[in-house]
């Protein structure tokens, strides 16, 4: 998406969620998260970072284990479809556990940066800047199941990649602990994706306008824990959505709006996507 409409600015939604408490080892920010495990390596929260990061708003957040969770690219007209679809009905088409926005694109629906996916690769081309590379899926053993690869660090041979599926971003946070995004940054809902020392996948999003520098530092000081992240999307695009059969009830959070709506994705509005990720169990 361009980034008049990525820094798209919204209004801030705030929440405090009542859950069953399942603390998971490695991941231990400055306020305890409280987790509910809706199948075998997927877990959901929402995070408030408080007092830590003042600027930074609640957060839904997804626990993926890669060993036990499978990663995957979809694009509307590879899969033969003439319009993207929204996220809900990417769902029903694919089916998967968990759906969410695979990046940037243009107005024409153009993704931008390298998309790959059974490991070949969809028509666009590296983005020069953007240095983040969401990776899944191994062609060869011995490798990491999902990562991110930062390509001012690394190499990702596009000839023959290692891995089968992978959507390029921007990065957030490096391996050294410094945040690759400007502080003059605007505000906007914001979706991440950050890999965790124990190799766990976490997906985030705001649940209202933020700078991307603020929740890179936010990492940084109160999610330990978070070893590298990137910055899917943005602003109206910034979209998460968790099958609704995974839920056994709803739980309520402030306002009056169900921890199943919020991860549903029937809360606010949604336009098409032209790429999204999907994960269901291995």
């Amino acid at each position: 998406m361009n980034r008049s409409r990525w820094f798209e600015r919204t209004t801030h939604v705030g929440c405090v969620l009542l859950l069953n408490v399942v603390l998971l080892p490695g991941l231990a920010p400055a306020q305890d998260i409280s987790w509910e495990r809706l199948s075998d390596g997927l877990t959901v929260a929402v995070w408030n970072p408080g007092d830590a990061c003042p600027t930074v708003p609640s957060m839904l957040v997804v626990d993926m284990d890669p060993e036990r969770t499978k990663f995957s690219v979809h694009h509307y007209a590879q899969e033969g479809l003439s319009e993207p679809p929204r996220i809900d009905e990417w769902q029903k088409r694919t089916g998967h556990h968990v759906l969410f926005n695979a990046g940037l694109f243009r107005e024409n629906f153009a993704y931008l940066g390298l998309l790959y996916k059974d490991g070949r690769p969809l028509g666009s081309r590296r983005h020069a800047a953007w240095q983040g590379l969401f990776v899944a899926e191994p062609s060869a053993s011995g490798l990491q199941k999902a990562r991110i690869l930062d390509l001012a660090a690394e190499s990702f041979d596009e000839q023959q990649p290692r891995y089968r599926e992978a959507a390029q971003a921007l990065m957030l946070l490096d391996l050294s602990g410094k945040i690759r995004v400007r502080e003059s940054g605007k505000h906007a809902y914001q979706t991440i994706v950050a890999e965790t020392e124990t190799g766990h996948i976490l997906l985030l999003k705001s649940l209202g306008a933020v700078r991307l520098y603020d929740i890179g530092r936010c990492f940084k000081d109160a999610l330990p824990a978070v070893r590298q992240a990137m910055a899917m999307d943005g602003g109206s695009s910034s979209d998460i959505r968790i099958l609704e059969s995974l839920w056994e009830k709803g739980l309520l959070v402030q306002e009056h709006v169900s921890w199943k709506g919020l991860f549903g994705g029937s809360t606010g509005s949604h336009i098409p996507l032209p790429t999204v990720i999907g994960a269901s169990p291995r």
